[in-house]
């Protein structure tokens, strides 16, 4: 079969053969459609991610993807069995990994939203455990995963949603998907700190920080400041696209009733995560979820893996 090929550590895949799947006890066989490139996808191809194990050479990249069963059911598949993953023609995953599509949902929207989509769903219903008529704050709500934030939040019954973000443009565009507010953080220090104290002064519930960094740490002091009647704050880590550290003061702990916890492979069983896909698949219509996808064959994949922009790029295999 064609497939995506990483050769050796920290290499661009290029295309090329790779010997067939053989779907052993409990697995499916899936004849690929559609993968996307995210970011969870680069960083475990180059053993980047704290998710990353040992890596054997060659291996196909990609952690999940869309295709066909051999009935010709759609699903969605997730972490197929190394050394293949989702960026090849053919997989074979355990069937309890993989999520059936409803017929309203095409297979690179799927493909596109599932991973994006998980991260604030999980976040806010296994992690936070978000209640109707709370306030959230999205921390970086500018980029893909922030933008669906916004939008799952509101969908899970967020009174008030508010939008974190260093790009204007992009961040007014939030309010047409559900922002309430949005806060450039391209202010100096005082007065985006002025503007996060009277944020949380004013009532948040739940933070997603898909940041971390300089940001973080602010929205972290200045809750505590505001948290003196001990009103919990849930502050759930997701990403860390600002740095992987901060400095904290120990006195926001002491100080506060903030619950500071994170969210992702690891803090969620691995079941629940797969709920979590299932439950954005089935609010993309009600809700009206919208994601960017740029669909491309999958033998370009050498020349599009480092490719940037706002849309999500989808490898296809036209199989579909």
């Amino acid at each position: 079969m064609k497939a995506a090929i990483v050769t050796v550590q920290g290499a661009t895949p290029v295309y090329g053969d790779f010997p067939d799947p053989v779907a052993a006890g409990g697995e499916r066989h899936i004849r690929v459609t559609a993968a996307a490139l995210s970011q969870i996808t680069r960083g475990r191809a180059s053993g980047a991610h704290y998710s990353s194990g040992p890596t054997a050479f060659p291996f196909v990249p990609g952690i999940d993807g869309v295709g066909r069963l051999e009935d010709g059911r759609r699903v969605y598949f997730v972490m197929p069995r190394p050394p293949l993953g989702s960026m090849a023609e053919q997989v074979a995953v355990a069937e309890r990994q993989c999520v059936p599509l409803p017929d309203t949902l095409d297979d690179v929207t799927a493909a596109a939203i599932a991973n994006p989509g998980m991260s604030s769903w999980g976040a806010l219903v296994e992690r936070a455990r978000l209640r109707p008529g709370e306030t959230v704050l999205v921390n970086g709500a500018t980029g893909t995963s922030g933008r669906l934030a916004v939008q799952i939040a509101k969908h899970l019954g967020a009174a008030r949603v508010i939008a974190t973000g260093r790009n204007p443009a992009t961040l007014e565009s939030l309010r047409a998907l559900g922002a309430d507010v949005v806060v450039p953080l391209t202010a100096d220090g005082e007065e985006r700190d002025a503007q996060f104290e009277q944020i949380f002064a004013a009532g948040v519930d739940v933070v997603l920080d898909y940041l971390w960094g300089d940001s973080a740490r602010a929205l972290l002091i200045a809750a505590a400041k505001a948290g003196a009647d001990a009103v919990p704050i849930r502050f759930v880590q997701i990403g860390s696209v600002s740095g992987g550290e901060i400095g904290l003061p120990s006195a926001v702990l002491r100080a506060s009733a903030i619950e500071l916890m994170g969210s992702g492979i690891g803090s969620i069983a691995f079941q629940r995560l797969i709920a979590a896909i299932s439950g954005v698949f089935g609010a993309v219509e009600p809700a009206g979820l919208q994601i960017a996808t740029k669909p491309v064959p999958l033998a370009d994949v050498t020349q599009a893996w480092n490719a940037a922009g706002p849309e999500r790029i989808v490898f296809t295999t036209g199989q579909g």
